[in-house]
């Protein structure tokens, strides 16, 4: 359901009003904070790759086959770690990658507000559940 004119007139202003009495915890709810998380895991992952790559050449030089396999193993989580923290880790106004099957022509608007983000967020749910 939208909201109706009255209650994006009221949450604009809490959203002004929030920005004006606490600027520095309203840009952290725009999620700076994750965005550091996400980084700081993705080069924890790069770093568990090249471990990996480690235990897999330790293996082969001391021809202990399950000490190379744990090391593949190693080198694969932490390759998928790596990729997936890579993507959710877009910069404050950037537009992530559009999903397959996402209309094309549709109009995006990204003004880097909290609000702006949670209702575009709200109309995207709908539309979903409308297919």
């Amino acid at each position: 359901m939208p909201l109706s004119e009255h209650e994006q007139r009221m949450l604009e202003q809490m959203e002004r009003a929030l920005y004006a009495e606490d600027p520095k915890f309203a840009s952290a709810l725009e999620g700076g904070g994750l965005r550091t998380f996400t980084r700081r895991r993705v080069y924890l992952a790069i770093a568990g790759f090249l471990i990996g790559i480690g235990l897999l050449m330790a293996g082969m030089v001391a021809k202990q086959t399950w000490v190379s396999v744990v090391g593949f193993l190693v080198m694969l989580a932490c390759a998928v770690l790596a990729v997936t923290g890579w993507r959710r880790a877009t910069r404050p106004g950037e537009h992530p990658p559009a999903p397959a099957g996402r209309r094309i022509g549709r109009r995006q608007p990204r003004r880097g507000k909290v609000m702006d983000r949670i209702e575009e967020r709200w109309q995207r749910r709908r539309d979903e559940q409308g297919q």
